[in-house]
């Protein structure tokens, strides 16, 4: 396979997943078995027993993804999904020696000799399938993150800081709100190792109330408030029942008692701590590239990959509802091993936010890839919305006949269903069948060698070691953002004017020594007409007063902090730093909040960007790398709308080249009857790929081109008929080269580069700026 052949799929949209396999031989073809990735957006399972070949045919549809700008986010309840940050392109024996260091002492080995033989052979295996040092580049390029969640071994994820609101397409749809309301009360009992019943729990349909009624006015909610409602709901009825007799408060205590151990316990401050669960920084950077966000949790307990997985799942939910229609692959969600969070007969929690994703993100352009053991182990209302099956060799008698029934009526003009039972009992490793909605018939293939080193499950120290960066750039994150240390002299706290309000940020260690800041909560208003811009910013700033000889805002931060709600007065025996004379003399704050005003008007502003090309502009609050990812979605999006207008206009050209090629090959048909079957050439399975799947079509022309010529002149006969397939050759190679030729403008027409995208900014109007609360804020001083 030629590097211009190469370039061509990876330009037009397609997925090399390997090559179609010989079905007497089960050798590989020179057939490339290719797919469109927007085939993915109706969905995908990868099935077969332990050791088909699931996990590498699973990297390598995400690493064809990453290639393609394409983001996942991966499910990995094994382990094994880590390996697709162990790649190479330069496959050094030094990167290799901590992946194969393990094997290599168990073999008995010197472990840098085994990883310069692992090395040469995976160099050797990459090359073998026709692919090169420069494409495992490409993927390498991509950022690669691990997550466990409940651990520090990879980059941590606060899972539990906040109970968030669902976004308004949800609220405003009854269906919707119920199923989320459902699973995320049903995964925060499972925690704690509680299967309700939605319909006779006490704890479930309490904790649906509490949910409800915060999220029905818009609040988030953390565990800590959570478990304060719980003790004093805000309601005093539960249906026409008063609270007390459906759910007495003593009882109540007990249920939030449990709540509480579990925030007790040692091990949960892993999941309030590291980065947010926000979809978009899971699926961008700050650059809008595409990233694999990988979530490993084969280190969890079952009740706590069901509620991870639950969580998750109604967040990615609650992201589609705010994405517009796409066509095109936006995004993946890969889960390695579904068993247990979608059978077909129970109802965990995961299950509904499931099968609305099964449902729904097809419109969206979030395709989801499923892998499992067996067929068993997916709800049958699910497998109707799944349009692309890949099954490897599977065991039982019952896997097997379920398969075929999957695979419906017709299974194919090329195997029998006798023959396909055979066949799955039968299959090699890393060969798979393959039955699509957007293939004309059933192939059987095997998977290209992938480009990232297969070690199997990653242990927590390997986590550890692969994630160290991102780590330490995590927690330098989080030491930014902390509150200075300072220290000094703890005097008795003033008596100031009444005018100025003040709140006592509680102080957990008891020693009740306070600085002073200032702590103001303001609204700033934005206004633009033609672009139809009406919005209002909320913000908390905080300005540390150490030092300050006046109200100088610039020195502030931004910090989400409920301070209105801390106590007016100070606990016993309570001590603080010297409030700035400044502030003693500020009757109300007045020149405080006259300053910060100025400050907001001056500083403030609307931060937009815009990529004129396109006449596209960021919403209000999208950042950078959202919109660059948008930019680039919308040109995706044009690049495949222009290649389908070239598939309409070569799709006719093809039809007349079958007919002509059909006239010429009756006349050699009968001398080669008994010869093998012909190999296609990569120009036609690249034709059959964009053209729709018609396989049996391009193989003909393959066959005419490398076998029918042969034929002739063999046989010693030029007749017309040689001349006719010559001409033909002419025209199929004219084709191809045309072909390359077109999709190669389109590549360079719609490269990111030629799109630029600019910042510009929207001032605030100065009415329209209101300070709402300000206040002299007493903090620890630790």
């Amino acid at each position: 396979m030629s590097s211009d052949t190469k370039a061509i799929y990876e330009k037009a949209g397609l997925f090399y997943l390997g090559k179609d396999v010989d079905k007497e031989t089960f050798e590989p073809t020179d057939i490339l078995t290719l797919l469109k990735n927007k085939n993915f957006t109706t969905h995908a399972a990868i099935i077969g027993m332990t050791g088909s070949g699931k996990t590498g045919l699973g990297i390598g549809i995400l690493e064809e993804a990453a290639i393609d700008n394409i983001p996942a986010i991966v499910i990995d309840p094994k382990g094994d999904m880590g390996d697709l940050c162990l790649t190479d392109p330069q496959f050094r024996p030094e990167r290799f020696e901590p992946w194969v260091a393990d094997e290599a002492r168990a073999k008995g080995v010197d472990p840098a000799e085994y990883a310069r033989s692992v090395a040469q052979t995976w160099k050797e295996g990459i090359e073998s399938w026709d692919q090169d040092a420069g494409r495992v580049e490409r993927f390498a390029r991509v950022a690669k993150t691990i997550y466990t969640p409940g651990s520090q071994a990879g980059v941590s994820v606060n899972l539990l800081g906040s109970l968030d609101a669902p976004p308004e397409a949800i609220m405003q749809n009854a269906d919707d709100f119920a199923a989320y309301l459902k699973s995320t009360a049903s995964s925060l009992l499972a925690l704690m190792g509680i299967e309700a019943d939605p319909l006779e729990s006490r704890e479930f349909i309490l904790l649906s109330q509490i949910l409800s009624r915060a999220w029905g006015k818009g609040e988030s909610l953390s565990i800590e408030t959570l478990v304060g409602r719980i003790l004093k709901p805000p309601f005093a009825k539960v249906g026409v029942l008063p609270l007390e007799s459906f759910y007495p408060e003593k009882e109540r205590f007990g249920f939030a008692n449990r709540f509480n151990a579990l925030l007790a316990s040692p091990g949960f401050v892993n999941w309030l701590t590291g980065e947010p669960l926000e979809i978009d920084r899971l699926l961008y950077d700050a650059e809008g590239k595409a990233k694999i966000s990988i979530f490993t949790i084969s280190h969890l307990s079952e009740e706590e990959r069901m509620f991870f997985v639950t969580l998750l799942l109604n967040r990615l939910i609650a992201w589609m509802r705010r994405q517009s229609g796409a066509s095109r692959l936006r995004a993946l969600l890969y889960m390695d091993e579904i068993y247990g969070f979608f059978p077909p007969v129970k109802n965990p929690p995961s299950k509904e936010p499931m099968i609305t994703l099964l449902k729904q993100a097809r419109a969206y352009g979030l395709g989801v890839v499923l892998s499992t053991q067996n067929p068993v182990d997916l709800d049958y209302k699910g497998l109707s919305n799944i349009g692309t099956w890949f099954i490897g060799r599977l065991q039982t008698t019952q896997d097997i006949e379920r398969v075929i029934d999957g695979l419906g009526g017709k299974v194919g003009s090329q195997f029998e269903r006798k023959e396909i039972a055979t066949l799955l009992a039968n299959l090699k490793k890393r060969v798979f069948f393959l039955k699509s909605a957007h293939l004309d018939d059933i192939r059987l293939f095997g998977t290209r060698w992938v480009l990232s080193y297969l070690k199997g499950p990653l242990s927590k120290e390997e986590i550890s070691n692969l994630m160290a960066s991102q780590k330490a750039s995590v927690t330098r994150q989080a030491v930014s953002a902390a509150s200075p240390s300072v220290s000094g002299e703890c005097e008795a706290l003033p008596v100031l004017d009444p005018s100025i309000l003040q709140r006592f940020e509680p102080e957990p260690t008891g020693r009740n020594r306070f600085r002073p800041t200032l702590a103001a909560r303001a609204k700033v208003g934005y206004h633009d007409q033609r672009r139809g811009i009406d919005r209002v910013e909320e913000l908390c700033t905080i300005l540390d007063l150490e030092g300050c000889e006046d109200a100088d805002w610039d020195r502030a931060e931004e910090e989400d902090l409920a301070f209105e709600r801390f106590p007016a007065t100070a606990p016993e025996g309570a001590c603080g730093r010297a409030v700035p004379p400044f502030v003693v003399a500020d009757r109300g704050l007045t020149g405080a909040a006259s300053a910060l005003r100025e400050h907001l008007y001056r500083e403030r502003r609307l931060a937009m960007f815009r990529c004129r090309k396109l006449k596209l502009e960021s919403e209000p609050g999208e950042d950078e790398g959202t919109f660059r990812a948008r930019v680039e979605d919308r040109i995706r999006e044009l690049n495949e709308e222009a290649l389908e207008e070239l598939k309409e206009r070569y799709a006719k050209k093809e039809a007349r080249l079958e007919e002509r090629l059909k006239r010429a090959m009756d006349r050699v048909e009968k001398e080669k009857s008994d010869q093998a079957s012909s190999i296609i050439s990569v120009g036609a399975s690249i034709l059959s790929a964009l053209f729709g799947g018609r396989g049996p079509s391009a193989s003909k022309i393959g066959t005419a081109i490398n076998r029918g010529g042969r034929v002739l002149r063999e046989r010693g006969d030029l007749s017309r008929a040689q001349q006719r397939l010559e001409e033909i050759r002419d025209q199929i190679e004219a084709l191809e080269e045309e072909l390359e030729e077109k999709i190669d403008e389109l590549d360079t027409r719609y490269d990111i580069e030629n799109y630029p995208i600019e910042s510009f900014s929207i001032r605030p109007k100065k009415s329209a700026i209101e300070i709402e609360s300000i206040v002299l804020l007493w903090r620890p001083d630790f």
